[in-house]
């Protein structure tokens, strides 16, 4: 059976890796072998964990180990041929060794190297559970999308271009001083862009893996959470809970106290988020006395995280937005599962698309394709909110 795999992203700074941690030492408290591992490049596990961690799973109590995947290590393994060949470009055209290293990375390729990992740990099935500590939510998204443009250009582009390279190779050696891309370079691209295919499959598999979104009750990073919120249900990830972090409790700010405010605009926040999410589970853990560091604190996160809820269990089962469209229109589908037929109240301003269906209010963020878009109708069906959008008459059509 494929191992539980449980990916945690959110803004910088909202204790994803704490949350990360937390979750993984209750899921082995539980009895499952559990590996608790961070993509982030600016890794924080060790810490967390105050244990020391590297490239392969380590040891760190009883059904738990800890790694921070060395992205070095994994680019060696995946990208050495195109590295050799860039490289040897560069340097015949005056490129220092050290910056042409540097260069024959593309920004980002580190992190996607360190996501194939979670494939490696599928392959091995050495685990009950896998607990990823992703990147900032920007740089993830990116990621998550890319084994579908991958896919398009192993598919149409890698066969015809190998064959178009292998032709002008002895062609290119007598009129240019330009090496051509080898065989070799060409087998590292598409052992990559399969393996990362691979993965995709593995993290859209909604029986066994889902993301959770970490974010504080604070207005920029609730909003950010909702335009990731809508990506990842574009690209057909699994989002089966959010944790609000890091909100103020009542005996934190009583009433007349200097943090008073902050609580009420919390509060704001907090209505924002249910609006948002729901009816994906919302998960709060309050703003700690101490900071979360060490076995105490992470499992008193966990309690105030998961309460009785079990961490390693798949808390949402359905996507919770799906939008399609060609040809200038666009349908929105929303479930509402525990809305009664009623009134429809629909509202667009700008990107945001604000619903109201009875009792229940919605907030959503349109990809920015369809800024243009203008609402043209909705109807609530079998549990679900369809929302149909036209662009204006002579507006080019850009969205998939």
């Amino acid at each position: 059976m494929a191992p539980r795999t449980i990916l945690y992203t959110g803004k910088g700074g909202v204790g994803k890796t704490s949350v990360a941690v937390a979750t993984a030492r209750r899921c082995a408290a539980a009895g499952l072998r559990t590996v608790v591992m961070s993509t982030d490049p600016a890794h924080s596990l060790s810490d967390s964990l105050e244990a020391e961690l590297g490239g392969d799973p380590t040891p760190c109590g009883d059904n738990l180990y800890g790694q921070e995947v060395q992205a070095q290590e994994e680019m060696e393994r995946n990208w050495d041929g195109v590295q050799e060949w860039l490289g040897e470009l560069m340097t015949d055209r005056g490129v220092d060794a050290i910056s042409a290293d540097e260069l024959t990375v593309p920004p980002g390729m580190d992190e996607l190297f360190s996501l194939l990992q979670i494939k490696s740990h599928h392959e091995r099935d050495e685990f009950d559970c896998l607990v990823v500590d992703c990147a900032p939510t920007g740089e993830t998204l990116r990621l998550l999308s890319f084994p579908d443009v991958a896919t398009w250009w192993l598919e149409k582009v890698f066969p015809f271009e190998r064959r178009l390279m292998s032709a002008a190779r002895p062609l290119a050696r007598g009129l240019f001083d330009v090496p051509l891309p080898s065989d070799a370079v060409f087998e590292n691209v598409e052992r990559l862009v399969r393996n990362l295919v691979a993965m995709n499959e593995i993290l859209r598999d909604r029986a066994t893996t889902s993301i959770r979104l970490v974010m504080n009750p604070d207005k920029m990073v609730v909003k950010e959470a909702m335009r990731t919120f809508t990506y990842l249900n574009l690209y057909g990830y699994l989002t089966d809970a959010v944790v609000v972090n890091r909100v103020l409790p009542a005996e934190a700010a009583p009433e007349g106290g200097y943090f008073e405010a902050w609580r009420a605009v919390q509060a704001q926040h907090m209505e924002l988020v249910e609006s948002a999410f729901d009816p994906v589970p919302i998960l709060t853990a309050p703003w700690l006395e101490k900071e979360v560091v060490g076995p105490e604190m992470l499992d008193r996160l966990a309690d105030e995280v998961f309460g009785d809820r079990d961490p390693a269990a798949i808390l949402h089962h359905e996507l919770s937005q799906e939008l399609s469209g060609s040809n200038g229109q666009a349908t929105l589908r929303l479930a509402l599962p525990f809305s009664e037929r009623g009134d429809i109240e629909l509202k667009k301003i700008g990107l945001e698309v604000i619903v109201r269906v009875g009792g229940q209010k919605r907030t959503i963020i349109l990809p920015p394709t369809m800024a243009s878009y203008a609402t043209s109708g909705a109807r609530f069906e079998g549990g679900a909110l369809e929302v149909t959008f036209e662009k204006p008459d002579g507006a080019a059509d850009d969205t998939t």
